[in-house]
């Protein structure tokens, strides 16, 4: 009798808190490894990292660069299937061929009380076992190049058919094209019909695929919502953008999901052989490449790949190690920018944000490193950061004056950030009813249940909580009755447009109405002129913030604004600016003013 025991690899494992790095060194120097474990300090699997799933996001020029400085506990499989040494051969090869032959195909870790033994592999598997007969191996072998769900070629199989595609393109002299699709609102459908529909979705797009295609292309899923197509013997160009408008044409069309008819749309980037590279890889890096363009030009469309695309994501990465940098080097800085409050003419808060100094860059736009700092992950110890360093210079302001400090959706992925909060808030001094954070609806959007149990134990803390850009979103008001928010803030966009749009101005009247009604304080941003601000008291506008009362300014410059000096700090004046004296002195003094900033990317924050 066999058992899992006799078929155990001896592999060296590997760290939880390893970085990508070394998985990508030991993947080089051992050609014949092709799983490796991951274990805990006390030698129990977490996870395990398969070969080609890790090469193939790797192994790539752009890929290396993301993946390597990452704790290996980001990268790896974290659902490994994990089993008892004893466990019979026979049993466990005829279940996991029946059941778990996903599973299978990634490799197993072998346990003896509980602990690792070892690893097992398909190869080793069938090597041991007698029993394994040749529709298991037929299986195994399919498993291994095909999706089990669409029954399309897996990307293995991708980049090896198109490898050969390109030998033979070279051999004959006419073209091919990569087309990388990608459905653009797929996510959305998996979390709210669930993962059978979205299973059922994309088994409906690989047949549209398939009957967009001619015979002896090469329809593929990469992966998730991700798929490929290999386009074949073209003369030029323009047999790939009629492709490529057939794909998004059919994508286009809703899906029936039992009853449910759903529309999502697809976006498709294309690359060009020999036009734009011969090599498969490069190809789809810049297929992938093109698709991101497509997305970012407002999805459901289709875009080719230029040679700008390759030096704006070379300008990317340097970016993204300038940024990475930037933290410990000390270049980036809080600036301010005052709450007004009409009826008691002073001010009443200040809005923390945050600016990067860079030694060459100079001044780095918040539009173009907070994205970039969400996306790889930065931007939780940003975010810390800020809320340190603002709670502690607002700790000497006056009673009164509160701090509002903006918070990224991804802050809320971080189920520390109460702690951060409560920790910043302890070091620093400050009253939590002083504390204001500012979200947007699309916090309450994603993971709504544990996001909203978050935002209930910062009130209970005694902090306050604001909407901003209220008005910009579709689902505000049910999020109003969900949440007791302290206060909305009217998007400038409206105010903008207050003294020749009666629709503007119709909408800031029914806000600052919901507000009076519900007991909300009501904010307007981006007031700019004196006129914004007649109109905005005349509708009972209670507190405003733009340029007309300050552009952002440093913490010394705020601090003297409101009679706080070092040798006063104890018992600070009242702030030195009123509205009567706004009103005679016209827009805020050049001193404060944020050179290059335009007043929506004013409020660009932190995290």
């Amino acid at each position: 009798m066999f058992t899992l025991r006799d078929t155990v690899s001896f592999l060296e494992p590997a760290r939880e808190d390893q970085l990508g790095k070394a998985l990508y060194e030991r993947f080089r120097e051992e050609p014949d490894t092709l799983i490796i474990p991951v274990l805990d300090h006390d030698d129990r699997p977490i996870g395990l990292v398969e070969r080609n799933a890790f090469f193939l996001r790797m192994a790539a020029e752009y890929g290396r660069a993301l993946y390597a400085n990452r704790p290996i506990s980001t990268l790896m499989d974290r659902e490994p299937l994990v089993v008892d040494a004893d466990t019979e051969l026979a049993e466990f090869t005829s279940d996991s061929l029946s059941y778990r032959a996903s599973d299978l195909l990634r490799g197993f870790i072998v346990t003896e009380n509980e602990r690792y033994l070892g690893v097992g592999t398909v190869l080793a598997l069938l090597q041991a076992s007698n029993e394994t007969n040749r529709r298991g191996v037929a299986q195994i072998a399919r498993l291994a190049h095909f999706d089990p769900l669409t029954d399309l070629p897996n990307r293995v199989l991708f980049q090896k058919s198109l490898s050969e595609a390109l030998a033979r393109r070279s051999r004959k002299g006419d073209a091919l094209a990569v087309h990388f699709v990608d459905l653009d609102r797929f996510k959305t459908v998996n979390d709210t019909l669930g993962h059978p529909l979205g299973d059922a979705l994309l088994k409906i797009a690989a047949e549209r695929l398939r009957g967009c295609v001619r015979e002896g292309d090469t329809v593929a899923r990469l992966g998730g919502d991700e798929f490929a197509v290999v386009q074949t013997g073209l003369d030029d160009g323009n047999g790939a953008t009629r492709l490529a408008a057939r794909i998004v044409e059919a994508m286009a069309a809703p899906f029936d999901l039992q009853g449910h008819h759903v529309v999502i749309g697809a976006s498709v980037g294309v690359s060009l052989a020999p036009t734009d590279g011969d090599d498969a890889d490069e190809l789809l890096k810049k297929a992938d490449m093109a698709l991101y363009r497509a997305k970012a030009d407002g999805r459901g469309a289709y875009h080719f790949f230029e040679r700008a695309m390759d030096e704006q994501l070379q300008a990317r990465r340097a970016l993204e190690l300038d940024l990475r940098r930037a933290l410990q080097a000390g270049e980036f800085e809080l600036v301010y920018q005052p709450l007004y409050h009409l009826g008691a003419e002073r001010v009443t808060g200040c809005e923390a944000l945050l600016r990067w100094y860079h030694p060459e860059r100079g001044t780095v736009s918040p539009a173009d490193f907070i994205p970039l700092a969400e996306e790889i992950g930065l931007i939780v110890q940003l975010g810390e950061w800020v809320l340190r360093r603002a709670c502690a210079e607002a700790a000497n302001w006056p009673e009164h004056v509160r701090l509002a400090v903006n918070l990224s959706p991804a802050q809320f992925r971080d189920r520390g950030l109460v702690r951060t909060v409560v920790s910043a808030l302890a070091a620093s001094g400050l009253s939590a009813n002083r504390l204001e954070l500012e979200i947007t609806e699309s916090v309450l959007l994603q993971d709504n249940a544990a996001n909203m149990t978050m935002l209930h134990d910062l009130k209970a803390l005694g902090v306050r909580i604001s909407m901003d850009d209220f008005g910009t979103g579709y689902s505000s008001l049910s999020y109003l009755r969900s949440f007791p928010f302290d206060k909305i803030k009217i998007d400038q966009t409206f105010v903008r447009d207050i003294l020749h749009d009666s629709d503007a101005m119709a909408i800031i009247k029914a806000v600052l109405d919901l507000g009076a009604s519900m007991g909300v304080t009501t904010t307007a941003e981006g007031v700019e002129t004196l006129e914004q601000l007649n109109a905005l008291r005349g509708q009972g506008c209670a507190e405003i913030q733009g340029y007309f009362i300050s552009r952002p300014a440093p913490a010394s410059e705020i601090a003297r604004m409101l009679g706080v000096t070092e040798t006063s700090a104890a018992e600070p004046m009242s702030p030195v600016i009123t509205f009567s004296q706004r009103e005679k002195e016209g827009p805020a003094p050049q001193a404060w003013e944020d050179e290059g900033v335009q007043p929506r990317m004013e409020r660009q924050h932190a995290g």
